[in-house]
């Protein structure tokens, strides 16, 4: 095997490595793969929690006469379990392909982006400039997720 195509094709598990580099990169593996489940249970819980957040508001919304107050409470419960969904994703692609795909993390933070104007949007705090920033800021974002579609490695044969 070449050095260009080690570089290329990381193993997927180190056990094509031997003696005590190996071990200690067999353990760093595992020691990985258990704190990201561990993670993604607690991202699992945080979204239930937050689900549970979202029915006591929609509850609340028909029970008070506060209708802004609990529907901008609302709005943002909503799209933070959007935010959250996004963020379990990358972690389980984490596990399935032990690498964080840029598409994804940058789908999460266009999603998180898009939550903040969204929320300051309606609650009528944002000026022009926090507009244009945030423009400015989403067209960044949506270019990379662009760039990382297009130029994917698995499309030109660089591995998964």
């Amino acid at each position: 095997m070449t050095l260009r195509a080690m570089e290329q094709e990381p193993p997927a598990n180190y056990s094509s490595v031997s003696g005590l580099r190996g071990v200690i990169l067999r353990f760093y593996g595992k020691t990985l793969d258990v704190i990201v489940s561990i993670l993604v249970f607690l991202m699992l819980l945080t979204l239930f929690i937050a689900l549970w957040n979202l029915i006591g508001d929609l509850s609340d919304t028909f029970q008070t006469l506060q209708q802004d107050r609990v529907i901008s409470s609302l709005v943002s419960d909503v799209l933070s379990v959007f935010v959250l969904i996004e963020l379990f994703r990358t972690f389980t692609d984490y596990l399935e392909f032990h690498r964080i795909r840029l598409r994804v993390l940058l789908e999460v933070a266009i999603v998180f982006i898009l939550r903040e104007l969204f929320i300051g949007l309606y609650a009528h705090r944002l000026g022009p400039l926090d507009l244009l920033a945030t423009a400015a800021l989403l067209a960044v974002l949506i270019g990379g997720r662009i760039a990382a579609v297009r130029f994917n490695p698995s499309r030109h044969g660089q591995g998964v």
